[in-house]
């Protein structure tokens, strides 16, 4: 999915206590038994519970980063190398770090489970910070405190790297029944989870007809990747000789980023399997009866990609740094930061970092939503959360973004694009975008270079 360049265009590179037996001493005894509110925890010291204190505050500053995706694990390694006086703490519900970039090719077969995960536990212990797989319930601000299942933790600190979450309230307002059977039947699969398995199977078993792709409004996760996903499908129905035939239905009037690229590859190389609808805004979903109703016409389905809005991750709102609606922010749905610093308006302490960041400039809105501009991100934060703590004021610095598209399986070719930025006279972050349109197999080993590279940059 989204990814930077290794060729001439960049260089780029992570139940101890008893149990009460008043019982059995009859009624007596039961009715001046103390209340259950007093009664001392009988579960065994590591199962934890959000009342519990999860680490106590020791004699270190501490960096609490929740969130271990791309931007998460890569600003944990950092903190450690730039900060090494820092205590630092990554928090994670997932076990296992597993890709979303370079996974519409695992979907395909063109890579393994292996190549998308890794170990949490292993870089943590090689950088020394600590790693603690846990759900995270609250965040509160006032009391530098996030609470997580198994107890709170205090932090001086705090990194958000939440990514982003469906907006289904969107198609479906408070009708949970009809969110819940979208993601369980026609996950998006763009959050890393048993969505990308669930998607794979359905594509490995599907045998023919009718699969509609809808595409979120921008800003979305990686905007390129629903066009490569469609197209290694496309490829993969080519080749196993499925007679399906895809709709990609697009919320903008064309595809872009590398919209030429993609074009001249539904043309020349789907053009009896893909086709593109552009102006597709949804208008209604339905998942039991398979159909979609678009400003372009509707649509039934014998499976279907179904991703709705792209907003800023669950925790971004919990910790109170998404606007509220109507609160004439452009970041409406997303985390509203410094545009230079990527911290919280009102609070220098926390930093947003990845997909969930907001809007950063009135030339382009927002940066690319992609695993290389949060591992950027990640690196920056880390950055002028050491300067600070040495007594300076930091500099500022900006990411920069290359994203890879794979849009055939035999021969495999791809297509890419390059955005780098700078702040002008004004004081306005402008964004440069470079498309390279040419289908070829050498972007593909650029590609492969680049996720080498930057896996190894996060977790090596």
């Amino acid at each position: 999915m989204n990814q930077p360049s290794s060729n001439p265009r960049r260089r780029f590179l992570t139940a101890a206590g008893g149990l009460a037996t008043a019982a059995v001493a009859g009624p007596a005894l039961a009715q001046s038994a103390p209340p259950a509110a007093s009664t001392e925890r009988s579960l065994p010291f590591l199962i934890g519970r959000a009342t519990d204190t999860l680490l106590p505050p020791g004699k270190q500053r501490s960096v609490v980063i929740c969130g271990g995706g791309w931007g998460g694990v890569t600003a944990a390694k950092y903190l450690r190398q730039l900060a090494p006086q820092l205590d630092v703490v990554l928090l994670e519900r997932n076990p296992v770090f597993f890709s979303c970039p370079m996974s519409n090719k695992w979907l395909v077969d063109q890579v393994d489970t292996r190549y998308l995960t890794h170990d949490y536990l292993a870089v943590a212990e090689k950088y020394a910070y600590r790693f603690i797989q846990t759900e995270i319930l609250e965040i509160e601000r006032e009391g530098k405190r996030v609470i997580t299942a198994a107890g709170a933790i205090h932090y001086d600190y705090l990194i958000v790297a939440p990514g982003i979450r469906y907006n289904y309230e969107a198609w479906f307002g408070n009708d949970r029944r009809m969110a819940e059977a979208t993601r369980a039947r026609f996950p998006a699969a763009y959050i890393p989870s048993a969505e990308h398995f669930h998607l794979k199977n359905a594509l490995q078993s599907f045998k023919g007809g009718d699969l509609v792709m809808t595409l979120p409004p921008p800003p979305q996760r990686c905007p390129p990747s629903p066009y490569e996903r469609a197209c290694l499908i496309a490829s993969m129905f080519k080749q196993k000789k499925i007679p399906g035939r895809i709709y990609i239905l697009d919320h903008k009037d064309g595809a872009r980023p590398i919209g030429p690229g993609f074009r001249s590859t539904f043309e020349e190389l789907y053009k009896d399997i893909i086709t593109y609808v552009p102006d597709a805004r949804i208008e209604e979903v339905d998942p039991f009866k398979r159909r979609i109703r678009t400003e372009a016409g509707d649509f039934d389905f014998q499976h279907a990609i179904l991703m709705a809005p792209h907003q800023a991750g669950d925790l971004a709102w919990k910790a109170g740094l998404v606007p509220r609606p109507g609160a004439g922010n452009p970041s409406g749905g997303w985390a509203d930061v410094d545009p230079l610093f990527l911290h919280d308006r009102t609070d220098k302490e926390v930093f947003v970092i990845g997909d969930a960041v907001g809007f950063v400039s009135p030339q382009f809105g927002f940066y690319p939503k992609a695993g290389h501009v949060a591992n950027r991100h990640a690196r920056i934060v880390a950055y002028y959360i050491s300067e600070r703590e040495a007594g300076r004021e930091p500099d500022y610095r900006l990411p920069d973004n290359l994203c890879f598209m794979m849009v055939n399986i035999a021969p495999q070719e791809g297509i890419s694009v390059q955005f780098d930025y700078k702040v002008n006279a004004q004081g306005i972050i402008e964004q440069t975008q470079i498309d390279y349109n040419e289908r070829t197999a050498a972007t593909i080993s650029q590609d492969f270079g680049w996720a080498q590279t930057i896996y190894e940059d996060m977790f090596s």
